[in-house]
């Protein structure tokens, strides 16, 4: 079974590459955003013609969040058309799309859960773009997978364990924010997720909520980190209201993970177990 993957120099494809060796019934084609460009649907359709995917990972995706508030253009052009052109394209190849999507398409106002028919209501252009892109998947192909997480972190890119770690390198002090409630995912536990699902070989499309268990703030996160890495350092919680961010954020965007663990048989380990020192 041949999987290609979009996206392949962020979190999630460096975390499939990482796994691939355990996951021998699979064969993998890796495409970076130049081999890869989803927003170029002629160049998709040149590459799908080569590699011929039973199943496409796209792990492609703007994710600057802030940075999107004024860079909608391109925010847009790859979340929503890039979506889209690939919807189109594994329609007429003939291939299953895995789309990974986020806690941002809620507006953070429940307080207990989102399942996945809880409505949405992005708050920035980020969840708005990342919502558009689900909506032009289900509008385009009937096989697909869109698969939401949150708080992704790794050893691989640019992530909140990373430049928590990087900080507390170059400070004595720190303060980070703990009135907003989500639940850290580390990127391998989802690669392996979302693995599990290619080779359940379930036709069980749809939409569907995956993140590690448990929940805390970002100032519990950050403890953990040090705590985990044997780092010391005079750690601060303040309000969201003391770190304005152009992006408004989701007070609360815990997400419920019944419907992935009973469809796969997937089973979820905590946040807290899953975060391992960093090497």
């Amino acid at each position: 079974m041949v999987v290609l993957v979009t996206g392949a120099s962020g979190q999630l494809g460096q975390s499939i590459k990482h796994i691939a060796a355990s996951h021998s019934s699979l064969s993998f084609y890796y495409a970076d955003s130049k081999e890869g460009d989803i927003t170029n649907k002629a160049a998709l359709e040149k590459l799908f013609k080569e590699v011929k995917p039973d199943y496409c990972i796209n792990a492609a995706a703007y994710t600057a969040v802030d940075k999107a508030e004024t860079d909608k253009e391109q925010a847009y052009a790859v979340n929503v058309n890039g979506a889209k052109n690939l919807a189109e394209v594994c329609s007429s190849e003939g291939a299953k799309l895995i789309h990974i999507s986020t806690d941002f398409v809620f507006d953070g106002t429940k307080s207990t859960p989102y399942t996945e028919e809880d409505n949405t209501n992005p708050q920035g252009v980020y969840g708005l773009t990342k919502r558009q892109g689900e909506q032009e998947i289900e509008k385009a192909l009937k096989e697909y997978y869109i698969v939401r997480t949150s708080w992704l972190y790794s050893q691989f890119a640019n992530n909140f364990m990373k430049t928590m770690l990087r900080l507390a390198a170059e400070r004595d002090s720190l303060g980070v924010i703990d009135d907003q409630k989500g639940t850290p995912t580390n990127a391998v536990d989802l690669a392996e997720a979302v693995l599990k699902i290619i080779e359940s070989g379930k036709a069980a499309y749809g939409i569907y909520h995956y993140s590690n268990e448990g929940e805390t703030t970002w100032y519990g996160f950050a403890k953990q980190i040090f705590e985990t890495n044997n780092v010391a350092i005079d750690l601060k919680p303040i309000p969201t209201s003391a770190y304005p961010t152009p992006a408004k954020r989701p007070q609360y965007s815990v997400l419920d993970k019944s419907k992935i663990k009973y469809t796969f048989d997937i089973q979820i380990n905590s946040w807290e177990k899953s975060l391992q020192p960093y090497k």
